[in-house]
C-alpha cells in the first residue's frame, strides 16, 4: 500500500504555499511531517482563488516532495476573484459563475495548465454553484421551460450545467493537454445539498476517473454545519458502494474545532471505513501544528486495528442520487450505536435496511420495500419516510397514520426481550417531541412508547408482513433528542437491528463499527458530559469470548479475551470499560 499497510498518507498543499514557496523552508515544513508520519502523497495545487503558480515554483516544489520520497499529484480549486473591470457577483467563497465567459475561459486555462503539469489532479469540493446572476438566472429560466419545470426551482437546471461544465471546461481541456491525465472529483461533507448547488454524482461518475469523500466533521454547537460526527465514516461508504474500487479515499482538516480529539475522531472514522487514502487538508494549516504529533501517534494504532477488520458491513440506508429529506438523520443514529453503511443504490438482499425520508425520492420505492420485506426482510423507516409515501401505497404495510399531531414526554414504555420483566418504564433526562403515529392496536405493536400523563405513543412500531418486518421510528422533532432517550430504549431499538450478530447496550454519544469476519470496533465520542462507563455487547447466539487481537495478556502474551458475563441461551453478554476518546478492537471468538 505505501508507508503504513492499510492506507496511504496524502497530504494537500494549497496553490497560494506552491506559489511563494521556499527551499530552505519548505524543506524544514516536510521535516516537522516527517517527524511525527509518514506521508506517501502530495496534491501540489497550481491554481487556487485566482494565484496561478509558475511551473518553476511548481517544480521546486516537485523536486523537494520528490526528494523525500513523495509521490507528487496535482490540484485545483475552482475558486476565482472577479475579473478585472467586472461588476461583482454574489457568489459564495468566491466559486465561479459558470455562464460567465471570462470565467469559463480561467477554469479552461487552469484545467489545461493542470493537466499538463500532472498525470493526476484532484478537484477540491468548491466546484459547485450559486451564482443567481442574470445569466444564471436566464439559463435557469430556458432549461425549466424546455424540460416542463414549472416552479422556478434551480437544482434540475444545475444538475446539467455541472454536469457540461465538468465534461467541457474540466476534462476536456485537461485531457488535451494530456490524454493520460486522471482526474479526482472531490464531494464535500454536505452531501443533502449536492443537487441544489450542481454536484451530481449520478453524471460525473461517469465522466470522472475517481471519486473522493470529504470526511471533515465540524463542532456541531458553534458552527454553522450540523453535521454529526458519524459522518466521516457513513459517507466514506456511500462513495465507496456508489462505485466501488472508485473512492479514492477521506480527506478531513483541523477547521472549525476547539477540542483535539474532535479533529482526530474525524480520522478514526475515516480510518474505519477502509479508505485507500487518508487526506490531511492541508500542509500549510497543519505545519507546527500539535494536532499532527497526535495524529501521527494515531497512524500506525489505526493501521494496527485495520489488520484485523474486513469490510465495514451494518444496516443500509438508501439516498438515492439527488435526494434530500431529514438531513443526517441516519448519521445521528450511528451515534446512538445503531451501525450504518449508505448507499445509493437499493440494497438487494441486504441483512436489514433503513429509509428516511431521502429514500422515498425513489419514486418505485414502496414497490421495491414490500417486495424486500414480504420476501423475509426486516426494514427501519422513520416517521419522515411514511409521511412522504402514504399516498403511494405504504398503507398496504401498515395500520400507522399520521395526523399531524405532535407531542412532548421523557416517560417511556418499551417491551423487553427479558422473560423475567416484559415492560420496563424508564424516565429520560429530558423531553423530546415527536410526532404522533396513530396505530391500529394488535395490527401494529408498539415496542417502544412516549408517554405524556394517561397517554401514550409509539417511538418504535412493528408491522409483520409476509415473511419479514417493517419497524417504524418516529423521528423527534429535533434529530440530537434521540441522545436524550434513556439508554434503555436505545437498547431496545438497536436490539432489533444487530450487524453481524452484534448490538450494544448503553446511552448515546458510542458508535459500533461491524465488519463481515466477525471484527467490529467500539467507539465513544469525547463531548462536555462524556464519562467513562460500562457497555454491556450483545452476541446473538452462542460465542465463547470477545478477544481484543491487539491487547496481550501480560502472563501468556496471547490476546486477551473477555469472558460472558451471562447466557441465555438466544444470547451472549459480555461486558466492557468504555473510556471516551479510546477506541476498542474485538473479535468474536
Amino acid at each position: 500500500m505505501g508507508n503504513y499497510r492499510n492506507f496511504k498518507l496524502v497530504y494537500y498543499f494549497v496553490a497560494q504555499g506552491t506559489a511563494r514557496a521556499a527551499a530552505e523552508k519548505l524543506e524544514n515544513d516536510i521535516r516537522f511531517f516527517e517527524k511525527y508520519m509518514r506521508p506517501d502523497k502530495v496534491y501540489l495545487e497550481p491554481f487556487r482563488g485566482g494565484t496561478m503558480a509558475s511551473e518553476e515554483q511548481v517544480s521546486l516544489c516537485r523536486r523537494l516532495f520528490e526528494k523525500h520520497g513523495i509521490e507528487v499529484a496535482g490540484g485545483l480549486t475552482t475558486t476565482v476573484p472577479t475579473p478585472e473591470g467586472d461588476e461583482p457577483k454574489q457568489r459564495l467563497f468566491d466559486t465561479f459563475c459558470y455562464n460567465d465567459p471570462k470565467m469559463l475561459a480561467i477554469l479552461r486555462k487552469a484545467s489545461e495548465y493542470t493537466g499538463k503539469l500532472f498525470d493526476e489532479f484532484i478537484i477540491d469540493d468548491f466546484f459547485f454553484t450559486n451564482c443567481t446572476c442574470d445569466a444564471c438566472r436566464a439559463g435557469r429560466d430556458a432549461y425549466n421551460a424546455a424540460h416542463g419545470i414549472t416552479d422556478g426551482s434551480w437544482q434540475a437546471y444545475r444538475l446539467s450545467l455541472m454536469e457540461k461544465v465538468s465534461r467541457e471546461d474540466v476534462i476536456a481541456p485537461s485531457k488535451k493537454a494530456n490524454p493520460a491525465c486522471r482526474i479526482t472529483i472531490k464531494y464535500p461533507n454536505w452531501a443533502e445539498s449536492y443537487q441544489e448547488t450542481g454536484y451530481n454524482p449520478a453524471a460525473q461518475r461517469k465522466l470522472f476517473d475517481q471519486v473522493y469523500t470529504g470526511t471533515e466533521a465540524r463542532d456541531t454547537v458553534t458552527t454553522d454545519q450540523h453535521l454529526p460526527r458519524y459522518l466521516s465514516f457513513s459517507l466514506m461508504t456511500y462513495f465507496e458502494n456508489m462505485w466501488p474500487g472508485h473512492n479514492g479515499g477521506g480527506w478531513f482538516d483541523p477547521f472549525d474545532f476547539h477540542i483535539m480529539d474532535q479533529y482526530l475522531e474525524q480520522a478514526y472514522l475515516t480510518a474505519f471505513s477502509k479508505p485507500r487514502e487518508m487526506m490531511l487538508f492541508c500542509f500549510q494549516a497543519l505545519t507546527d501544528s500539535p494536532l499532527v504529533p497526535a495524529l501521527g501517534w494515531h497512524l500506525d494504532k489505526l493501521d494496527a486495528v485495520l489488520d484485523y477488520c474486513g469490510s465495514p458491513v451494518g444496516t443500509v440506508c438508501y439516498l438515492p442520487d439527488n435526494s434530500q429529506g431529514e438531513d443526517n438523520i441516519q448519521d445521528f443514529l450511528g451515534m446512538c450505536g445503531l451501525p450504518v453503511v449508505c448507499s445509493p443504490y437499493w440494497p438487494e438482499g441486504a441483512e436489514s435496511i433503513l429509509l428516511t425520508r431521502s429514500s422515498a425520492c425513489d419514486p418505485d420505492v414502496v414497490d421495491k420495500l414490500e417486495k424486500y420485506v414480504a420476501g423475509g426482510g426486516k426494514a427501519l423507516v422513520t416517521s419522515g419516510f411514511l409521511e412522504d409515501t402514504m399516498d403511494r401505497g405504504i398503507q398496504r404495510m401498515t395500520s400507522i397514520r399520521l395526523p399531524g399531531r405532535r407531542i412532548r414526554g421523557r416517560n417511556y414504555r418499551i417491551e423487553t426481550n427479558n422473560p423475567f420483566s416484559r415492560t420496563e418504564y424508564p424516565r429520560g433526562r429530558e423531553e423530546i417531541g415527536i410526532p404522533v403515529c396513530e396505530f391500529r392496536n394488535n395490527a401494529t405493536w408498539a415496542l417502544a412508547k412516549v408517554a405524556d400523563t394517561e397517554e401514550s405513543f409509539g417511538l418504535l412500531l412493528r408491522d409483520t408482513y409476509g415473511k419479514g418486518q417493517m419497524l417504524t421510528l418516529a423521528v423527534p422533532d429535533s434529530y440530537p433528542d434521540l441522545y436524550k432517550i434513556p439508554k434503555s430504549v436505545l437498547t431496545r431499538i438497536r436490539s432489533e437491528f444487530p450487524s453481524r450478530r452484534v448490538y450494544l447496550e448503553c446511552g448515546s454519544g458510542v458508535s459500533l463499527f461491524t465488519y463481515d469476519n466477525d471484527a467490529f470496533i467500539l467507539y465513544p465520542y469525547v463531548t462536555s458530559q462524556a464519562q467513562p462507563g460500562a457497555v454491556r455487547i450483545h452476541v446473538k447466539g452462542e460465542a465463547e469470548a470477545l478477544e481484543l487481537p491487539l491487547r496481550k495478556d501480560f502472563r501468556t502474551g496471547n490476546p486477551m479475551r473477555i469472558p460472558p458475563l451471562m447466557k441465555n441461551g438466544a444470547e451472549t453478554v459480555f461486558e466492557v470499560r468504555a473510556n471516551p476518546g479510546v477506541y476498542d478492537l474485538f473479535r468474536i471468538v
